[in-house]
């Protein structure tokens, strides 16, 4: 099995396993499994949301991809050379990414988007693994405060050690650094938590 990436019936939290259960037969034409991470493993950057969206990457099955926060990640990244292609918000787009990889703390979609402290530890494994198949990394970009949290945990912090700060950048030793931004998702943008111009500038901080 790799263990980068669980198996398509993972198994582990079954709360989550009950929820796919329903959407597979409420949804039969989603992907309804666990979403794999997207990007080239020998990138330098690391993108880490909370989990899928029920119609965004628990459908599409790529991360981000089908809902409001992909509409806001994609085309940041694609304007600062991040990404390439076009954006049409499905798996076929042709959209590539540039020196960056995204996934999530959580692989399944979680009821009511909200994943629990359990969920991250079972799937905390699989984000080690990938930390550790990316020998290039040097950044980890937390989007929103449950993805900032499982990082800590993944790389052995107390979530007292770094407070999450929308802009942050922390230097974690070992040549690594956590830039931490709120969440991209519609609600923040459309209340005015977060603007286009404050997600582009934790990007921007970066090059």
């Amino acid at each position: 099995m790799n263990t980068i990436e669980p198996p398509f019936d993972c198994d582990l939290c079954p709360r989550l396993v009950e929820f796919r259960t329903q959407n597979q037969e409420k949804f039969p034409d989603f992907k309804n499994a666990p979403v794999p991470s997207f990007g080239p493993i020998d990138a330098e950057v690391l993108i880490v949301g909370l989990a899928p969206g029920l119609k965004g990457a628990n459908c599409t099955g790529r991360p981000f991809t089908g809902d409001g926060a992909g509409d806001l990640l994609y085309p940041t990244l694609l304007k600062l050379g991040f990404a390439k292609g076009t954006f049409g918000a499905t798996v076929d787009d042709g959209l590539k990414l540039i020196n960056c990889r995204i996934t999530n703390a959580v692989r399944c979609v979680p009821p009511q988007n909200k994943s629990n402290a359990a969920e991250a530890a079972a799937c905390r494994p699989f984000l080690i693994a990938e930390m550790k198949a990316m020998k290039n990394l040097k950044t980890i970009v937390s989007i929103g405060l449950f993805s900032h949290n499982a990082v800590l945990k993944t790389l052995g912090f107390k979530q007292s050690a770094f407070k999450f700060v929308h802009g942050a950048q922390y230097d974690l030793g070992d040549n690594l650094t956590l830039a931490d931004s709120y969440h991209c998702s519609s609600y923040n943008t459309n209340t005015g938590v977060l603007t286009p111009k404050m997600f582009e500038a934790v990007f921007k901080a970066l090059l």
